[in-house]
C-alpha cells in the first residue's frame, strides 16, 4: 500500500527539501544522514522532523518534487491541438534529457538499491512521475485519436511504448556506466527514431 508524502508546508519546507536533495544527491540513500541533511538545509532536526517524520519520507519528497516538475514541463509540451509529429518530438526530448539528467539517474538507481528493504520508495517514484506523465500521454493520444490525427486501439499500451522507445541505446547505457553524457546529436537520434517508429505504427496516414 502506497504511503503519501507528508503534506505540511511551512516557510522552511522548501528550504528542507532542498538540503536533502542536496545530501541525497551527493551520499546516496544509505549514505545520507538526518544530521547531514538538517546541516545542509540550515534548520534543526526538530524542525526537519516536523516536515518529515523520518528519512525515507524524506527521499519520497525529494523524488517526489523533481518528478512532478519534469512531469508538469514535458505535459504542458503535448497541447492537444498540435501535430502529434510536433508534440511527440518536443515531449521525446524532454522524456531523454530527464532521463539522463544527473538527478534523475541518482534517484532512479537509489530506488533501484533499496527496492529489496524499501519497496515503497520505487512505487512512490513512479507513482509520482511515471504514472503522472502517462495519464498525460493517454489524454493527448486519446484526444489525437478523436481527431483523426492518429490511430490507436489501445492508447495506454501506445504511450507506454513511446516512452520506452526515449530511453533505447542512452538510458542503459547511462544506468550501466557504459557512458557518462551524450550529445546533443546522439539524444535527437534516440528521439526522432522514436517519433518516427511511433507514427509508423499508429500515424493515420499509415497502410
Amino acid at each position: 500500500m502506497n504511503e503519501a508524502v507528508p503534506v505540511k508546508k511551512g516557510r522552511k519546507f522548501a528550504q528542507v527539501l532542498e538540503g536533502a536533495r542536496v545530501v541525497f544527491l551527493a551520499d546516496g540513500y544509505e549514505g545520507a544522514s538526518v544530521d547531514a541533511i538538517a546541516k545542509a538545509a540550515g534548520v534543526s532536526k526538530a524542525t526537519l522532523y516536523s516536515y518529515f517524520p523520518d528519512k525515507r519520507l524524506l527521499f519520497l519528497g525529494v523524488a517526489e518534487a523533481e518528478c512532478l516538475a519534469q512531469v508538469e514541463e514535458t505535459g504542458a509540451l503535448l497541447l492537444h491541438d498540435a501535430d502529434p509529429e510536433e508534440a511527440l518530438r518536443r515531449a521525446g526530448r524532454r522524456i531523454v534529457d530527464f532521463v539522463l539528467s544527473d538527478t534523475a539517474q541518482r534517484i532512479f538507481r537509489m530506488c533501484v538499491a533499496e527496492a529489496d528493504r524499501f519497496p515503497e520508495l520505487g512505487r512512490e517514484f513512479f507513482r509520482t512521475g511515471p504514472a503522472v506523465f502517462r495519464a498525460r500521454m493517454v489524454d493527448y493520444l486519446r484526444e489525437a485519436v478523436a481527431a483523426g490525427r492518429l490511430r490507436i486501439d489501445d492508447v495506454a499500451l501506445a504511450a507506454d511504448q513511446f516512452v520506452e522507445l526515449c530511453h533505447a541505446t542512452l538510458f542503459p547505457e547511462m544506468v550501466f556506466g557504459v557512458r557518462s553524457e551524450a550529445t546533443d546529436a546522439e539524444r535527437a537520434r534516440v528521439v526522432d527514431g522514436a517519433v518516427a517508429t511511433f507514427l509508423a505504427r499508429y500515424g493515420a496516414g499509415r497502410a
